[in-house]
């Protein structure tokens, strides 16, 4: 005997329908939604592909083939290393990687370190005026960094810290985004481990870093991932600030040669490609770790 999905007819003679086509259905418009995600994924995958090929392929061409233009640079099949092999033995590129990665993991450290302690002393301590305290750190996602190109400028010069790594590494220490992921993890943890903790004598920062930080490996995970990112690509204010060719970083130091390339168009994309390069590697070693981290940032409505 066979289910049909025919209407069944109610108390009172109006038709009810059945609850195997409600659920075939759900399910139809499910399959439509789910392809209509896909399709948006592929085209935004595509619109992001094509051009990074598009730069991997001029960057293996010869200056002169680049300069021609689109037709040439497809129907080109010789590829060369020469723009790597410039780059990298007639340039500053190894000064560059290391300026752009000790400041990268001195602004990770140190920006988790100061974000997560303000995170926390939001997240637990009682205080007169913390709500206005909390307003105004959260009022600072409002402000542009570019305001306070000036302000940084002036600081920094009258400090003696211009053409150091100290003057890009302080303004990403108060990260207003960082200590509003902190606060949101730490409010979802339980507090019966810290009122345990408290009697056992433990002061607030043994519950701090042997307690606390433990527990908020996602969290750290985000803020160090976008922290380091944001950090490595920044240009603008490192490109006021860094000078000297022994200071700058990746971008600045990309941003000045682009100026000398002029129509060398492969040299110039095959520093984009090598300065992405390292934030490409760490994606692929790192991927388990950046996904946890995204996906657990505490962020609850």
């Amino acid at each position: 005997m066979t289910t049909t999905d025919t209407p069944v007819a109610t108390a009172h003679g109006a038709q009810a329908t059945h609850p195997h086509t409600r659920r075939d259905d759900r399910a139809a418009s499910d399959k439509i939604f789910d392809r209509f995600c896909v399709g948006v994924l592929v085209v935004l995958a595509a619109a992001w592909l094509a051009p990074t090929l598009w730069a991997i392929n001029t960057s293996l061409k010869n200056n002169g083939v680049a300069s021609l233009g689109a037709s040439q640079v497809l129907g080109d099949t010789s590829w060369t290393l020469a723009s790597y092999r410039n780059l990298l033995l007639g340039g500053r590129l190894t000064t560059w990687y290391f300026a752009s990665a000790f400041i990268s993991v001195v602004s990770v450290a140190l920006t988790v370190f100061v974000t997560s302690l303000a995170a926390y002393a939001l997240s637990r301590l009682r205080f007169r005026g913390r709500t206005l305290v909390l307003g105004l750190v959260l009022g600072g996602l409002l402000i542009p960094s570019q305001v306070l190109v000036v302000p940084w400028f002036k600081e920094f010069g009258a400090l003696g810290l211009l053409n150091t790594y100290w003057a890009i590494i302080l303004p990403a220490l108060p990260s207003v985004v960082a200590v509003f992921v902190f606060k949101q993890f730490f409010d979802g943890l339980p507090k019966d481990l810290e009122e345990s903790a408290r009697l056992d004598g433990a002061s607030f920062w043994v519950i701090y870093s042997r307690i606390i930080m433990p527990l908020a490996r996602p969290a750290v995970s985000a803020v160090a991932i976008f922290t380091m990112v944001i950090t490595w690509n920044d240009l603008l204010w490192p490109l006021i600030a860094l000078t000297d060719p022994n200071t700058m970083t990746i971008p600045v130091g990309l941003a000045t040669a682009s100026g000398n390339y002029s129509a060398r168009y492969a040299d110039t994309l095959a520093g984009a490609v090598l300065g992405a390069l390292p934030l490409v590697v760490l994606f692929l070693f790192f991927q388990r770790r950046i996904v946890e981290g995204i996906a657990g940032t505490g962020l609850k409505g």
